[in-house]
């Protein structure tokens, strides 16, 4: 498994040495602190209920996930999980879908997308592969920001609503780590023969996903580049 050099140069074509026969293959892409600098989840939150206030649920949720956790009450997977899940109850819940759409369309000029990894995701489509994202971001915003870069799928976490409001609750896995390692492989399975497979990812929580790939990639932002 490699890693990849983040400093912005000018990426070199994708080579591959797969037959021809086997198809263009798939690539599948992580998005926060892969495609963008840091975590979209907080800034949708901002836009939503305001940022001072998703600072403040953000800390208490890392407070209260800590407490639950250590006693066996966690309502996540592990202590990132339940943080989650408090978070995007305790702010999320009782607010109008159509509210959260217009949030995501606010964050749109907002993100700070990882030039070398989108140019990969760029070269990757011009030479006709599939391009899929698999994160653990919600799938009220990841449209929103995906528009327009020729994305063929998205796996992401889906947040419950009933009659157009939505409950805080979690209406599928949160797309991380294992969990998204099984529905990574489930694609694959469900849209296959695929062809050769590339996988970009940070650690640790996306080597399980890595794992899977003929080619997987760690994706590491220097910190004096996400300065620029």
């Amino acid at each position: 498994m490699q890693t990849i050099d983040t400093r912005p140069v000018d990426p070199a074509p994708i080579q591959t040495t797969e037959n021809p026969g086997d198809g263009p293959g798939v690539a599948f892409f992580d998005f926060d602190g892969t495609l963008i600098h840091g975590d979209s989840l907080p800034m949708f939150v901002g836009e939503v209920i305001g940022r001072r206030r998703a600072a403040l649920a953000l800390a208490d949720a890392i407070r209260s996930g800590l407490h639950r956790h250590l006693r066996g009450r966690g309502p996540g997977a592990d202590f990132p999980g339940s943080v989650k899940a408090i978070f995007l109850k305790r702010t999320l819940r009782g607010v109008p879908v159509a509210d959260a759409l217009a949030a995501a369309e606010r964050m749109i000029p907002r993100i700070r997308w990882h030039a070398p990894l989108l140019d990969t995701l760029k070269a990757h489509r011009d030479q006709g592969r599939r391009v899929v994202v698999a994160t653990g971001a919600l799938d009220l915003y990841m449209p929103a920001l995906l528009r327009g870069l020729g994305v063929d799928d998205l796996l992401a976490t889906g947040m419950e609503a009933v009659d157009g409001i939505l409950t805080g609750r979690l209406a599928t896995g949160n797309c991380v780590r294992q969990d998204k390692a099984e529905r990574v492989s489930d694609w694959i399975r469900r849209n296959g023969p695929v062809g050769p497979t590339w996988g970009y990812g940070n650690r640790p929580s996306d080597l399980p996903m890595l794992a899977l790939m003929q080619r997987g990639e760690v994706v590491t932002i220097r910190r004096r580049h996400a300065q620029q």
